[in-house]
């Protein structure tokens, strides 16, 4: 990938990518709200950092505005070379992940951004319910609810 761009990978492939020994990072951009009531990716069996940064804030779902300097300020002090961006459905997480990767190549940084595709809970099935067709929690990764 040259930069500015954003890779796309599997629930899977990012669990095997944050488990090899390159730096990496994974952002969960979904809400505080999302976090709490439904969950997380947890990371902890990795040893590897994990940083909850809303991309849209709950209940007015205006974009952070702060949430650039957060994310290139997280991966500077993990001192990540890729960074993983996960929501609900893979649709915030690509469009935090196209603004980080942009604002990286604008300031020289040298960091690599990954979409993780289907997300945290996946599609809905017929009833439409989350995290049974595809997604982290029906891959059967690892995950936290507080």
């Amino acid at each position: 990938m040259s930069a500015g761009e954003v890779g796309e990978v599997g629930p899977k492939e990012a669990w095997e990518a944050l488990a090899s020994t390159k730096p990496t990072l994974m952002i969960d951009v979904r809400t505080t709200a999302e976090w709490s009531f439904v969950g997380a990716p947890d990371l902890s069996a990795l040893n590897q950092p994990m940083a909850f940064i809303e991309w849209q804030s709950f209940p007015s779902m205006g974009v952070n505005q702060n949430f650039t300097d957060e994310a290139l300020g997280a991966a500077e002090q993990t001192k990540a070379e890729e960074i993983y961006f996960i929501c609900r459905s893979g649709a915030r997480s690509m469009n935090a992940a196209m603004t980080i990767s942009a604002a990286a190549a604008a300031a020289g940084l040298q960091l690599t951004c990954f979409n993780v595709a289907e997300g945290f809970e996946g599609d809905p099935n017929a009833n439409g319910h989350r995290g049974e067709i595809n997604g982290w929690k029906a891959n059967g990764l690892p995950w936290r609810q507080s």
